[in-house]
């Protein structure tokens, strides 16, 4: 395969899409493994499974594979995090231009050619980045508690698991969750989930997992939507403060949804959060990403690259038809 024009990574925290772009917004290869979230595996590991991803696509490289490199990453939100990554990727020679953001920005490009607006992306954890019109960001640490953050799948899932526990055992209200999260592991109780996960059987960061439970349970249960309830208010907290920030709460903004929880979100989660961001930013238009993640991340390196609309168009048709989400 001749070099590609952009090589675009969108690494997650459970996923890691990586692509390669022509310059007329061709898509030459695709290829999706595993979290390659610096946070999680470091620089070294990060890259690792990005290399392994590359070879997967193209059968091989040997140093410069593209033009521009796009690595859009969770787990990376601070200055030194974004150097160290662009650092590394330099020196494995893979593009002669490296940029590296957090994976949010791909969720903002992916839903809007504006190239500007408000996203919040919901997979594992929770993140929001805002950019205005004259390119000032709004972002956020998302570090977990220690930032104040709540609304990932990994906190709906064990927010589940708590209203399953004191369901069976009395302390809190009777909920559906108290079949329902257990079922999903093939057990009959929550006391059984309990001790499947002290003992190691089931991994603690699977109750993940257990987000869609959480949002299937919505329709019926009382405890199922006020979990629910508490994840929109959250949205609506960080796309709010960054429209503040931004000085943006009064103009027509697009706030863009993405990440497994709020990709396909229903309508009532999609309401509630309308709702509350409408009361401090009238104008918002608020809708989850029509393209997944990797699309803008790819999008941004033909940005960069000046490639025109036609290019943007093709780069959006060809991932349609490979329904990458």
């Amino acid at each position: 395969m001749s070099r590609a024009a952009v090589l675009a990574v969108d690494g997650g925290n459970s996923k890691t899409d990586l692509a390669l772009v022509g310059a007329d917004g061709s898509l030459l290869a695709l290829a999706r493994g595993p979290l390659s979230s610096p946070q999680h595996l470091g620089v070294d590991g990060c890259l690792d499974v990005l290399d392994r991803l590359l070879t997967d696509a193209i059968g091989g490289h040997d140093g410069k594979v593209a033009e521009i490199a796009t690595l859009l990453l969770a787990g990376v939100d601070f200055p030194p995090e974004e150097q160290a990554v662009r650092e590394a990727v330099e020196a494995r020679g893979w593009a002669r231009r490296v940029n590296v953001d957090n994976d949010t920005f791909a969720v903002l490009r992916a839903g809007t050619e504006r190239g500007w607006g408000v996203a919040v992306t919901c997979g594992a954890g929770i993140n929001c980045v805002g950019v205005s019109p004259d390119g000032r960001h709004a972002r956020f640490p998302a570090l977990g508690e220690i930032t104040g953050d709540w609304g990932g799948g990994y906190d709906l899932g064990l927010a589940a698991v708590f209203a399953a526990a004191r369901s069976e055992d009395g302390r809190g209200p009777r909920t559906s969750l108290e079949h329902a999260v257990p079922a999903h592991f093939g057990l009959e109780a929550p006391s059984q989930l309990a001790q499947a996960i002290h003992f190691g059987q089931i991994a603690q960061r699977r109750v993940i997992e257990l987000a869609p439970v959480v949002l299937a349970e919505s329709a019926d249960d009382a405890v199922a939507a006020e979990i629910v309830q508490r994840l929109a208010a959250e949205v609506v907290a960080l796309a709010r403060v960054a429209l503040k920030r931004l000085g943006l709460a009064n103009d027509s903004v697009e706030v863009l949804l993405g990440g497994g929880v709020l990709q396909d979100a229903d309508g009532d989660l999609l309401a509630a959060i309308e709702r509350g961001l409408r009361e401090a930013a009238p104008n918002v238009t608020v809708r989850p990403t029509a393209s997944a993640a990797i699309v803008g991340a790819a999008l941004l390196g033909l940005d960069g690259l000046d490639a025109g609309p036609e290019a943007q168009r093709r780069l959006r048709a060809e991932f349609e038809e490979v329904r990458v989400g």
